[in-house]
């Protein structure tokens, strides 16, 4: 048993004759996640034409039509066995001789070993089962779930640049979508044979917890990038593949479901935590002794400015300035000396690298080896293509230099 696509042209007049349902899904709410297809009877069917008003609703007569709408995906389930899936927009036609057929559209690469695993195909020998349903799923992106920390979530902050690792308190919160990637293991796992319709409501507040279980460890994830706090809002991208990774198996291993986007609209951290940060930032930049020598400069000229608007009398302020200045000058010369210090030599001139060895040179001859210093070869014009080179061979045909 298969599915014909009805728009192939390879139809003939004994499949129109045999016509007997027409099975179609309504446009999905936005809050339903499967639901039972319809079949219409009753009126005339354009599309082979005939009518049907008899029928059982779980049967599926041969020859019957399917309708499969862009944004939805469709299984067939005959005695509890999903014998044909389908995700590709169009209409088609039930034939219970055919072999099974799969027509995937995009979700091919998603539900295909799925359909080993859940699906068993096998024929009546042109006979319908007993319980055949037509189930749709709505497989596009489900928007506007709204999320929250409501306890603070640990956080690492790593700067190896000015050696910053700290522990601080995270809240945050913003909305997140995600949607059914793999219907086959959705319906095993999940729905399975409803009535009539299964919606969001039955699955979302799971969902939400699990959503705000697994953002510790994909915060730890972008806390390993070294990314700051501030930063998060930055990065969805990052942070959509973080929580697909952390949420593999619980939403895409068991029910066939995964993130498709997370947007932060507030990362915020306790005041303390913030003041520490500021703290360290601090500290870690003014250990750089240029950088600590100027800000201790920089100090001072404020010292002097506040103590020349002494309401008490500015010779009494700048007194005390002189005093610490006396104090601190030693200091800043200490620091800018360090500074120096620990900037790079500049090199010597007529400096040159010893090409057997490799140390430097000022000299005509190697201190370490004893070689001499190469000679620069002069420029020169390749005979054989025209080119101006400075080494044996010509850099654009291989010639060699002329004697």
């Amino acid at each position: 048993m298969g599915l014909i696509s009805a728009g192939l042209g390879a139809l003939n007049s004994t499949l129109a004759d045999q016509w007997k349902e027409y099975f179609y899904c309504e446009a999905m709410d936005k809050d339903v996640l499967m639901t039972k297809g319809v079949k219409k009877t009753g009126t005339t069917n354009t599309f082979f034409g005939g009518s049907n008003n008899k029928g059982s609703d779980n049967i599926i007569t041969n020859g019957s039509g399917i309708a499969v709408a862009d944004g939805q995906a469709m299984i067939i389930v005959d005695d509890g066995q999903v014998v044909e899936f389908c995700a590709e927009p169009g209409r088609f036609v039930w034939d219970a001789s055919s072999e099974p057929s799969i027509f995937t559209g995009k979700l091919w690469d998603s539900i295909k070993e799925t359909f080993k695993q859940v699906g068993k195909r096998f024929a009546f020998g042109g006979e319908t089962g007993h319980d055949q349903r037509i189930y749709y799923f709505n497989t596009k992106e489900l928007l506007d779930n709204k999320f929250g920390t409501p306890n603070p979530v640990p956080f690492r902050i790593v700067d190896s640049k000015v050696g910053i690792d700290l522990d601080v308190s995270l809240r945050c919160a913003g909305v997140y979508s995600y949607r059914i990637a793999d219907p086959l293991l959705f319906y095993s796992k999940v729905c399975g044979n409803v009535p009539r319709e299964y919606s969001r409501d039955e699955l979302d507040n799971q969902l939400k917890s699990e959503f705000i279980s697994a953002l510790q460890p994909a915060l730890a994830k972008l806390s390993a990038m070294e990314m700051r706090p501030n930063e998060i809002l930055l990065h969805n991208t990052t942070v959509e593949k973080a929580m697909n990774e952390v949420l593999s198996e619980k939403w895409g291993q068991l029910r066939g479901l995964e993130v498709v986007s997370v947007a932060f609209s507030t990362v915020t951290l306790p005041e303390e935590d913030q003041e520490r940060i500021k703290q360290l930032q601090t500290a870690a930049t003014l250990s750089n002794p240029n950088l600590g020598a100027g800000f201790m400069t920089a100090s001072v000229g404020t010292a002097i400015n506040t103590a020349a608007a002494n309401e008490n009398g500015a010779m009494a302020g700048l007194m005390g300035v002189g005093m610490t200045m006396n104090t601190a000058g030693n200091t800043i010369s200490n620091l800018y000396a360090q500074g120096a210090a620990q900037q790079p030599a500049a090199p010597q001139a007529g400096a040159w690298v010893c090409p057997v060895c490799g140390a430097t040179a000022t000299g005509n001859f190697c201190s370490q080896c004893g070689a001499k210093k190469p000679v620069p070869q002069g420029p020169w014009t390749c005979p054989t293509c025209g080119t101006a080179n400075t080494g044996n061979f010509c850099s654009q045909c291989g010639a060699k230099k002329p004697e």
